[in-house]
């Protein structure tokens, strides 16, 4: 262990140095820092980067530390947050022209719970303009490369998370998953991604797209770590009405659980089609056979409504978008048009030169969702079909305790492969977007890699509220297959 270097720590690891006095975090933020200098400007995982604030609280936590005070469980390690949190005074973009310049006058509940940890930030993340994506290719401030193979994608939204966990550019992140937006880019770029239970996480100070799918979770390198930092920033916050207030578990215990016993379900309908790589599929077998081993029961069950999941996301998810976004006008706050002489002209140029391509086609979809003679159509509709795709999930976990599948379709695919055809991309999220519909928790944790040597992750699903039996089930995977996590960088 003494020969790994400072970038490869783990997040517990780096704390526990921190914590005996191994190493100060000035040390370790400075030596973070010297690698996002050396390998962002060939990765784009960041679209800001804080070494200025970031070496002042790591001074701050060395000197509290000198004096026997520890903040949290993080005190003095860095770690990134995808740009959709804000954070007060920095600058709060959601990969958008039209909050470019956005400084928030206050903190999210989720920064505000790294901070309390004693965490330091080194940067926000880049991602999927306003988390609509799944490749980091829609962001205004450019696409996020994928650090296994630079010529590919990471995933999205929430791929420069994944991709700076991957490359070593932080020890974790926090992220955001409407449809797969933690789990697939996790996935890509071979690292664990959770997306907790819809009302674990507070969403007070996330930038909203969908609202009754959006979920703040943890990206690490390990399924020990990314239980640590899903402890830290799960639990009730008042100030988001749908954060539910029940006690949290100890996850990092839990991800040590043996799965003896364990019922693993099989969704079929996960399985058949011509959608999934073999390489995939291969990968998946192999971490069943990880649980089994290790005494899982192993069942198949059905969730027969999941082929109208997909289409039942792009009409709700759309609809929501529309609402939520309808406050970028330019009269408060954000990008404003100039030259314009009325006020009617001043939003309509002011939201046509802000949103980008992607987005303008959800607005509009979502839009046309909601109009009247519409509504109950598609959107009441979609709604209906929604409860029956919630309730496939109930009837499958009276017979299983977790459930197991492939998180994406293939391994990342190259940048621009499918930015012209929106209907191929969104086919990427086709195994994580019944998971934000049910509003149950999701894992991706790494199985394999392809012949290409990308890395291939597995999902695992289990109730509402269980998601200690996602980090047990996890855990077991990551023992019997354990993997490379960093990926092969020169920096």
């Amino acid at each position: 262990m003494a020969n790994v270097p400072v970038h490869e720590w783990t997040l517990l690891e780096a704390a526990r140095k921190v914590r005996e006095k191994e190493i100060s975090s000035r040390e370790l933020t400075g030596a973070l820092l010297a690698r996002i200098g050396a390998l962002d400007p060939k990765i784009h995982a960041y679209i800001t980067v804080l070494p200025e604030a970031a070496a002042a609280q790591a001074a701050a936590c060395d000197e509290e530390q000198a004096k026997g005070a520890l903040r949290g469980p993080f005190h003095g390690v860095p770690i990134g947050l995808k740009d959709i949190f804000c954070t007060r005074g920095v600058r709060t973009t959601c990969g958008s022209r039209i909050l470019r310049d956005f400084l928030p006058p206050y903190d999210a509940c989720v920064t505000e719970k790294v901070f309390a940890a004693g965490a330091v930030l080194l940067g926000k993340h880049n991602m999927d303009e306003f988390a609509m994506g799944s490749s980091t290719e829609t962001s205004f401030f450019g696409a996020t490369r994928n650090p296994w193979d630079l010529s590919r994608i990471p995933g999205g939204s929430s791929g420069g998370t994944a991709a700076a966990v991957a490359a070593a550019m932080c020890f974790a992140g926090v992220g955001t998953d409407t449809g797969g937006s933690i789990r697939q880019p996790a996935s890509l770029c071979g690292v664990v991604g959770v997306k907790p239970t819809y009302g674990r996480v507070s969403r007070y100070g996330m930038v909203a797209f969908a609202s009754s799918l959006d979920q703040g979770g943890p990206i690490a390198r390990t399924v020990a770590d990314a239980a640590a930092l899903l402890g830290v920033i799960a639990g009730h916050d008042r100030r988001d009405s749908t954060c539910v207030d029940i006690p949290v578990p100890d996850y990092l215990a839990a991800a040590d659980r043996p799965v003896k016993g364990l019922r693993v379900g099989l969704p079929k309908e996960y399985y058949g089609g011509d959608g999934l790589s073999p390489e995939v599929r291969a990968a998946v077998d192999t971490a069943l056979k990880a649980l089994s081993d290790q005494g899982a029961e192993v069942v198949e069950v059905s969730l027969p409504h999941t082929s109208f999941a997909l289409s039942t996301y792009y009409l709700i998810a759309p609809a929501e978008a529309s609402s939520n976004l309808a406050r970028y006008d330019g009269v408060r706050y954000g990008h404003r048009a100039e030259g314009a002489t009325g006020l009617i002209e001043m939003m309509s140029r002011t939201r046509a030169e802000g949103f980008g391509d992607e987005v303008k086609r959800r607005i509009m979809i979502g839009t046309y969702a909601l109009s009247a003679g519409y509504y109950d159509a598609f959107y009441g509709k979609a709604q209906k079909v929604r409860t029956l795709i919630r309730d496939d999930f109930t009837k499958a976990f009276e017979a299983a305790d977790v459930l197991l599948t492939p998180t994406a379709p293939t391994p990342a695919f190259r940048l621009g492969e499918k930015t012209g055809d929106p209907l191929t991309m969104y086919l990427s999220d086709i195994y994580t977007i019944p998971c934000n519909l049910a509003g149950i928790p999701g894992i991706s944790v790494p199985c394999g890699f392809s012949t290409e040597g990308l890395p291939i992750g597995a999902q695992l699903l289990s109730k509402p509220f269980r998601e200690e039996t996602l980090f047990t089930a996890a855990g077991a995977i990551e023992r019997a297959l354990p993997s490379r996590r960093v990926a092969p960088l020169e920096g």
